[in-house]
């Protein structure tokens, strides 16, 4: 593993958690206050934490990839989008089949579907080009 690939796996990992704890506590929050239910809770919470995470990861996890704002934005929006619908069906499915509380469930998936957002964002949405 090459010094660049580690450096970005490390702001990565702390992008990503940063999104996560925003996201999570957006929805866990929402959802047991009965503000929202569950899956309109989620989403609430990927949408507070999308900004944070395309900038942190733009300037921070992927700063030594080279592709404009107008290259990356679009990518990285549907790398994010496949994760939070990875995420939401998830989320609904474990809802709607287990007995296992919402709080508990959105942590688990965050986790799983974080890996698969790394990989499509280094290789794919801030991938040189443009």
């Amino acid at each position: 593993m090459t010094p660049t690939h580690r450096h970005s796996i490390s702001w990565f990992a702390v992008i990503g958690v940063l999104a996560a704890g925003v996201h999570y506590v957006v929805a866990v929050s929402l959802e047991l206050t009965h503000v929202l239910n569950a899956i309109y809770a989620n989403t609430a919470g990927f949408l507070c934490a999308f900004p944070m995470s395309y900038f942190g990861h733009r300037k921070l996890s992927f700063s030594g990839q080279i592709s404009s704002h107008l290259h990356a934005f679009p990518r990285f929006f549907i790398v994010a989008l496949f994760g939070f619908l990875a995420n939401q069906l998830l989320v609904i499915n474990a809802i709607y089949f287990t007995s296992v509380p919402f709080w508990l469930v959105l942590g688990v998936v965050m986790v799983i579907v974080a890996v698969s957002t790394y990989f499509l964002s280094r290789y794919w949405a801030f991938k040189g080009g443009l």
